[in-house]
């Protein structure tokens, strides 16, 4: 755990392809192909890309019939039982024109390959896994990977980090930094934050970054979301550090930041998690409650600021070292489909939502990834993942 705000861009057209368990694979290797051959042509880089396939024509909305097929991306391979949830909402209400859709946003964690993490079949310093990844992520409709780092603290995933941000720069994708937060003393927190600042304008974003064209940008600037943790950093700090920089970053919250340093922060971005009702058993509180007061939040209390939706598939940290046995529902991509399309409840043309950062694309450890999903309907909504990386 760059541009413009809003993304643009035409649809891509798919064509619907019929899937049985005889040839899913070969079926899912020609879409991906018939995709690329449109992205070819036009730009992806819509939220309308990023829909859930079921496996069976249906009568849709305007809106979703968009958007069917690109979401069999992102549960990747949908087997048999599941639906299409028709709740999709179209923005097409009472003459309303409908907003640009915002710019999808996929967290990436750079640490596999590393023996403190789980194996998950391939390295994340393999230039060829990357390449595949970011061209993956781009027939989904994401625009940005935004990378968990820790500045020097974790020179793995430093290290992978600028392999990432050189391949983004080749294939013209965009990366982004989520700085987390050290847990040391307040005076020592600071300094870690200062020096892991000073190393992504140096390395990173700054004008001396040898791949900053492919640094995600707001109004020209560079966005570095921020994880916290210990609480101990004195932001005040921190933002007088960087104020001489040569364009400054906007730094982005997760929630709402304390607020002694509200001012210190361009915006706030929303992170799976189930919200008030707290972890169940089951794991049916999917976080509704959480996005609708986070969104009203943003929108009615901080016009001014940036706002990052949230999207998730689901949660089960039950493989992490740190796991806490928080587990969260798929039910079969409804979790996906309803975290994803909540922002219409709350944005529109006339106050566009610019970001959906979705959670996350590869944090197998905590059961969020959505880069080989599979759903696995009738058996609960739980989590699960192809056993590689094709």
């Amino acid at each position: 755990m760059g541009g413009s705000p809003v993304a643009g861009g035409s649809p891509v057209l798919m064509e619907r392809f019929e899937k049985t368990s005889s040839n899913t694979f070969a079926h899912e290797r020609q879409l991906e192909e018939h995709v690329a051959a449109r992205s070819s042509r036009q730009p992806v880089s819509s939220l309308e890309h990023l829909t859930y396939y079921a496996g069976r024509p249906e009568k849709r909305s305007p809106q979703l019939s968009k958007a069917l097929l690109s979401l069999c991306l992102v549960l990747f391979l949908i087997v048999g039982g599941c639906t299409t949830p028709g709740a999709h909402r179209s923005l097409l209400q009472k003459g309303q024109a409908p907003a640009p859709a915002p710019k999808l946003l996929a967290v990436y964690m750079p640490w596999f390959g590393d023996h403190t993490h789980i194996d998950v079949g391939y390295s994340s310093e393999d230039p060829a896994v990357l390449r595949k990844q970011i061209q993956q992520a781009r027939h989904m409709g994401i625009s940005a990977f935004v990378v968990d780092w820790y500045g020097d603290s974790r020179p793995y995933s430093d290290h992978n980090f600028a392999l990432l941000q050189e391949v983004a720069s080749d294939l013209h994708f965009q990366v982004a930094l989520l700085y987390n937060e050290a847990e040391d003393e307040d005076a020592q927190a600071t300094a870690a934050a200062m020096a892991a600042l000073d190393k992504a304008y140096k390395d990173y974003f700054g004008p001396s970054a040898k791949y900053r064209d492919a640094y995600l940008t707001y109004d020209g600037r560079p966005m570095m979301f921020i994880f916290p943790k210990s609480g101990h950093i004195n932001w005040d700090r921190i933002r007088e550090h960087c104020a001489s920089w040569d364009r400054p970053p906007l730094l982005i919250f997760k929630d709402q930041p304390p607020a002694q340093y509200a001012n210190d922060f361009a915006g706030s971005y929303a992170w799976v998690q189930p919200g008030p009702g707290g972890w169940t058993p089951d794991g049916s509180n999917w976080g509704e409650q959480y996005l609708e007061n986070f969104y009203k939040t943003m929108r009615d209390k901080h016009p001014d600021k940036i706002t990052v939706g949230g999207a998730w598939p689901g949660f089960n940290d039950s493989a992490a070292k740190w796991g806490l046995n928080r587990h969260m529902q798929s039910a079969c991509g409804k979790t996906f489909d309803a975290t994803l399309n909540m922002y219409e409840h709350y944005y529109d043309g006339a106050n566009p939502l610019p970001f959906i950062l979705i959670e996350t694309w590869n944090d197998y450890e905590e059961g969020t990834e959505i880069e080989r999903r599979t759903a696995e309907c009738g058996s609960g909504g739980g989590n699960s993942a192809q056993s590689s990386l094709r």
